[in-house]
């Protein structure tokens, strides 16, 4: 409640302000769409509580389905990557791992071009407009983003995105005796990093020093960067005052999937007409087997199928009160974002006619935007 009253604040702040708006042209490149968004999210001294307005060039979709889609967008990058060639990589990650232990890039060319005062900028502008948030996060990292001191961190093995130097690292942990090649590959580590080979009393210390490097000491300069980005959108002051709020903006991977009750807890299922005079309205008994088919796809797809489908649905992968469903005379499922109705054809007999053509169709949510 507190994190929602602090965004009603800050929008309602900036309510009669001009608007900040984002044109994305889809007929552009992978690449191009991305350097768009990361141009859009470098611009300095912008207040992002703003109304955010936002045009896709390509598609005939408009109002705050659009909104949604670019801020999912956004975050999605963050966690997936940008289709740009830095590192002669074809995909650029910022945050690297395995799900509730990625810490940030530590390629140094990251820093130099400020994209991770860009990544917090994301967070905190689609924290703001009540959009999804950066999941799986390190625990040690939230803890040193917040101003803590790194000694006090609890750092785990599975925090190291480097499988090579997590290996390396491991050999020192409990008291098994190590092989000399071993202690080779332990001193060559430790050299790379100012630190002395392994001994046999300062083992555990080696371990952990080790550890602490590979998460944070390579990384902190990323991490205040992060954090400057998420000052420049005032939600700062959140985050120091509710310590209980941080695992709203950067909550685990098991908390923001889609939970198929969730869905249907949210869904205005479609009701009989009081005047039947329409010949594009179906009949209650065909409305009611369109609904049962999608129920049944809800409750057996898999989690990221459910994302899709919510996406596909209002916009991003946040179910919201109110999802609306109608049955249409039309040939394959559509949807409008913006006012978070699924439409569904009513000629389909059984249930696998129906699922396939609703998994094609939620399939393209990150291009045609519903428009099928």
């Amino acid at each position: 409640m507190a994190a929602d009253v602090y965004r009603k604040q800050l929008l309602s702040t900036e309510e009669q302000g001009q608007p900040l708006r984002f044109m994305l042209d889809l007929r552009d490149d992978l690449e191009e769409q991305d350097r768009d968004i990361i141009s859009f999210y470098k611009r300095p001294n912008i207040n992002w509580a703003r109304p955010f307005s936002c045009i896709l060039r390509g598609d005939a979709a408009t109002g705050e389905g659009v909104n949604r889609h670019i801020l999912s967008t956004a975050v999605l990058k963050l966690t997936n990557g940008f289709m740009i060639n830095l590192g002669n990589t074809g995909t650029t990650l910022l945050f690297e791992g395995e799900p509730y232990h990625l810490v940030p890039s530590t390629s140094q060319i990251l820093v130099e071009s400020d994209l991770f005062l860009m990544a917090g900028r994301m967070v905190g502008h689609s924290f703001i407009h009540g959009g999804p948030c950066l999941p799986g996060i390190s625990p040690a990292v939230i803890h040193v983003l917040l101003g803590r001191p790194t000694e006090t961190a609890t750092i785990q093995l599975q925090d190291c995105p480097d499988l090579d130097h997590r290996e390396t690292i491991q050999l020192l942990e409990g008291d098994a005796e190590i092989s000399d090649q071993d202690k080779k590959a332990i001193l060559d580590l430790a050299l790379s990093w100012d630190l002395p080979g392994v001994t046999n009393d300062n083992r555990h210390w080696l371990f952990n020093r080790l550890l602490h490097h590979a998460v944070l000491g390579r990384t902190i300069h990323q991490i205040k960067q992060f954090r400057r980005g998420l000052k420049d959108t005032n939600v700062w002051s959140l985050l120091q005052e509710r310590p209980d709020a941080v695992p709203l903006m950067f909550p685990r991977h098991s908390d923001v999937a889609c939970c198929a009750q969730t869905i249907l807890d949210n869904i205005v299922w479609p009701a009989e007409e009081e005047e039947d005079d329409d010949e594009d309205t179906y009949p209650l008994h065909i409305k009611c087997r369109i609904a049962e088919y999608l129920r049944r796809f809800i409750e057996i797809a898999s989690a990221g199928t459910l994302q899709q489908l919510v996406k596909f649905w209002v916009g991003w992968e946040l179910p919201s009160c109110g999802m609306k469903v109608e049955v249409v005379r039309s040939n394959h499922p559509r949807s409008s974002t913006c006012f978070q109705i699924l439409r569904l054809p009513g000629h389909y007999s059984t249930f696998n006619e129906f699922s396939m053509d609703l998994e094609a169709c939620i399939a393209t949510c990150d291009t045609g935007f519903g428009l099928v």
